[in-house]
């Protein structure tokens, strides 16, 4: 049966069951961050000079998910291809949750005593527009839980639902599991394994330190990531012809090179902004001007942690084959935002550097793509 046909038209009934899908699973998961155990970390010193503590429980959420899912499907035979067969009416109710959540944190953002950041300078837009946009406070708190780090958790755990009911709804219609099927999961779990390993690395992002929290990023979190990332699985699920040995064994081997090359230069910068000491590679972390850091992947790209990404997304796409263009919209828009910013970064770190940067780059001399750009 094609797939089409077993998604289900959007009607009062379906939208209601959507409801519900959402605003339990969001629930649930608030309620894990609120009372779970958790990670207590400082975040990096904001704008006011204040350095926020964090619990992490990003980890626990993703492992009690899979508690629930594992003992859901083993003993009441849960299946998560409802996620699918549901999937208009769950965007729907999601960008709807967006849109409410965002006008709340707006309303919530202009208590007094709301630390807030400049956004939309020399847009010609409403300021109250601004604000519900980019967000009117920087790190909004709802009963201890940081909400800009919580929504990381119904966004990652979301789309590794959502790639686990595709592999449902597969072993529902044909009976078994393709090789592909099979790399696509496996590749996501260890993809939000290894995040979650050190969830630690998001306090230092642009987007905790330095962004108010607002419609752009919640819609981001809530709808864009789990229901865009997970596009590939629409051409996987009805391909019943597997892939050939060959084929699997070289993109798992592809994947795995590019998730080393993502995470482990993720972790070599964090570790070295931690101890200037630290040891990259067997030796000491080098760097020119005692500022930019050349030792490791750093001494290969200036933007290594994005060809690692930009390859990490491309072996996901590359599980549902070439029968179709749509799996690789995923990859090619991260290849257009990814350069644009890395071109946009050079230019400001050229400006911030000065000489120390001309030097930087005489040595490291590729941005993303070694030998090409």
């Amino acid at each position: 049966m094609s797939i089409d046909a077993l998604v289900l038209p959007v009607t009062a009934e379906t939208l209601l069951t959507a409801a519900q899908m959402v605003l339990g699973y969001i629930g649930l998961l608030f309620v894990g961050a609120l009372l779970l155990p958790g990670v207590d970390r400082l975040g990096y010193a904001l704008p006011s000079g204040d350095r926020k503590p964090y619990k992490l429980t990003g980890m626990t959420l993703f492992f009690y998910t899979h508690i629930v899912v594992g003992i859901g499907t083993v003993a009441f035979g849960l299946s998560l291809s409802p996620m699918i067969t549901h999937f208009w009416s769950l965007l729907i109710v999601t960008n709807i949750v967006a849109f409410s959540w965002s006008f709340a944190l707006y309303i919530w953002g202009k208590r007094e005593g709301a630390e807030s950041l400049s956004h939309g300078e020399g847009l010609p837009l409403p300021v109250w527009l601004k604000d519900i946009w980019f967000g009117n406070e920087l790190n909004p708190t709802w009963l201890g839980v940081d909400i800009k780090m919580f929504m990381y958790q119904p966004s990652l755990i979301g789309v590794g639902l959502f790639v686990a009911a595709f592999a449902y709804l597969q072993f529902e219609q044909l009976g078994t599991l393709t090789p592909q099927m099979i790399c696509f999961v496996a590749f996501w779990w260890i993809y939000l394994w290894t995040h979650y390993v050190k969830e630690e690395f998001m306090l230092s992002t642009w987007d905790v330190i330095s962004e108010n929290f607002g419609f752009m990023l919640v819609w981001g979190d809530l709808v864009y990531v789990p229901f865009f990332y997970c596009l590939p699985g629409w051409w996987i699920v009805g391909q019943a012809e597997p892939m050939t040995t060959p084929q699997w064994v070289g993109l798992v081997a592809f994947f795995s090179l590019s998730l080393a090359i993502f995470r482990q230069a993720n972790w070599q910068k964090e570790r070295y902004k931690q101890n200037k000491e630290v040891r990259i590679w067997g030796g000491k972390a080098q760097t020119v001007g005692g500022r930019l850091l050349v030792s490791g992947w750093w001494g290969i790209g200036r933007k290594i942690n994005y060809t690692g990404e930009i390859g990490v997304y491309s072996a996901f796409a590359l599980c549902a084959g070439f029968a179709h263009w749509a799996p690789y919209i995923l990859p090619v828009s991260l290849i257009i935002l990814l350069t644009q910013r890395a071109a946009r970064d050079d230019k400001k770190c050229r400006a911030k550097y000065g000489d120390v940067w001309v030097e930087y780059c005489q040595r490291v001399r590729f941005r993303i793509f070694p030998f090409f750009y």
